[in-house]
């Protein structure tokens, strides 16, 4: 217990001193931002503060800083050290960087933020990838709470069209149509904060249940430092790319300009960007912890972690809810299991549509323009959900992690075209780029190589990236001499 002690003060420290180190770094000022230049009254809308973070924070976390964490447990409490440094020095530093990079640069996607700093054939391909893993997110995330509800009327003896996942599901893209298509401060701007705070209290309920139940003990770091997952997976790079929400995730960089379009000053960013990530850590940490603490250990293994889990994320998390917080915890599950996906999957759907938008140079300020985008997102949406996408699934912990890497790459070349300090974004992308490779040469869905392959490869290549990048920092310089 001492050392989640130690990890959750480490995160909150870091949001006030390495947080500030890199919001210093890129000095934000008080020049007038895309929400006040533009404010359209559809996506460049000014938003309070507490609702931005809030709303931020419901974004880029749904499911993934819980089920993720409790997955991440399996290899037991090693993965601490993982969410807290991972949130400190390469979560926080890329949510906030995409988010400002966004803000500084009229509010624009992702995909056109790296074009800028990396070239036309980058901007291309991040478009293409964008909107691909956007309307992944966007159907799973409603496929997955549809058969949910499904099963949870079905316990309650409810028969008939609403005992159909294809009913649900339809009702469920109808939602997103209508949260992708009108203001953002309409239903997004109004109820997600209110979904961001039950996250919180659901995170917050958890590790008071564990505290005050003696018969659970979180363990310590040094008493456990060895790899418990029952299956043998390796911790590198396996562990850094199923922990990605709650340590580090490129779906992040995809919300982020929905809120940088939302912001009165560019000094929001620190708590907005930044201290959404931490919050996000905390409750990652928060659940690693209940899955190290609640379930059984056999021959150091996380054998009991591992049979829950093997029954799907909203049973996994509706049996942490009843362990720590009784009856009492069945809403708040409820919450977790069935709006924060569905949260995630609409904001998903938005991302897309401004991706596009930017793509095609499509003014979203009239309603006709919206419609020609919405409504071929949404029907392809539901087109794929009624196709067997379980095996494109398992690529997006590694796609997820790949568009990290190529957002920090992106802040290291705008912070050297700044003349700023841009190591605080090239070391934790030579990290990502060592993780990403490794895991796309070992992973079986990928080329499946033994780890002696794996681990020098992602290592020659992580170099290699560095290499590039510096090799491109001296350019410049050279033409300047």
């Amino acid at each position: 217990m001492i050392s989640f002690i130690i990890c959750l003060a480490l995160l909150i420290g870091g949001y006030f001193v390495y947080g500030k180190v890199v919001e210093n770094t890129f000095a934000p000022d008080d020049r007038e931002t895309p929400a006040v230049r533009i404010n359209d009254g559809v996506d460049y809308v000014v938003m309070p503060q507490w609702k931005l973070f809030l709303v931020q924070l419901l974004n880029i976390a749904g499911l993934g800083p819980i089920f993720g964490a409790m997955q991440g447990a399996l290899w037991g409490p090693v993965v601490f050290l993982w969410i807290t440094f991972g949130t400190i020095f390469a979560g926080g530093v890329h949510d906030y960087f995409s988010g400002m990079l966004s803000e500084r640069n009229g509010g624009a996607s992702i995909s056109e933020v790296c074009g800028i700093y990396l070239g036309n054939v980058m901007k291309n391909v991040m478009r293409v990838f964008s909107v691909v893993l956007l309307v992944m997110v966007g159907t799973v995330f409603a496929v997955g709470p549809a058969g949910l509800i499904v099963t949870l009327l079905g316990n309650k003896g409810v028969t008939g069209a609403f005992a159909n996942p294809e009913v649900w599901l339809w009702i469920i893209l109808a939602y997103y149509f209508i949260a992708t298509f009108i203001s953002i401060d309409k239903i997004i701007g109004r109820i997600y904060p209110i979904f961001g705070i039950c996250l919180i209290i659901m995170a917050i309920g958890v590790i008071f249940g564990i505290f005050t139940n003696p018969s659970y003990t979180i363990p310590e770091i040094w008493s456990h430092f060895t790899n418990m997952h029952p299956a043998g997976k390796p911790i590198w790079s396996f562990m850094f790319i199923t922990v990605a929400c709650g340590a580090i995730s490129g779906f992040h960089s995809t919300q982020s300009p929905l809120m940088a379009r939302c912001m009165k000053s560019e000094k929001q960013g620190h708590f907005v960007f930044y201290g959404a990530m931490v919050a996000e850590g905390v409750i990652a940490l928060i659940w690693a912890a209940a899955g190290c603490a609640i379930y059984e250990v056999t021959g150091g293994l996380s054998t009991g972690l591992n049979d829950i889990l093997a029954n799907g994320q909203s049973a996994a998390i509706y049996d942490v809810c009843i362990k720590t917080m009784g009856t009492a915890g069945v809403a708040l599950a409820m919450v977790g299991v069935i709006a924060c996906p569905i949260t995630s999957g609409d904001t998903a759907f938005r991302s897309a549509r401004l991706v596009l938008a930017d793509w095609f140079k499509i003014d979203q300020g009239k309603m006709q323009k919206r419609l020609v985008l919405c409504v071929p997102l949404l029907a392809v949406g539901a087109f794929v959900g009624h196709l067997d996408y379980s095996i494109v699934w398992r690529y997006f912990s590694w796609t997820n992690q790949t568009l990290a890497m190529i957002v920090l790459w992106t802040a290291s070349m705008y912070l050297f075209r700044e003349k700023k300090n841009y190591w605080i974004t090239a070391v934790p992308a030579t990290f990502m780029s060592a993780v990403s490779v490794t895991y796309f040469t070992c992973a079986e869905e990928c080329l499946g190589l033994s780890t002696a392959v794996a681990y020098p490869a992602g290592i020659i290549f992580a170099v290699l990236f560095l290499g590039i990048f510096i090799h491109a920092t001296k350019k410049p310089m050279k033409e300047q001499a």
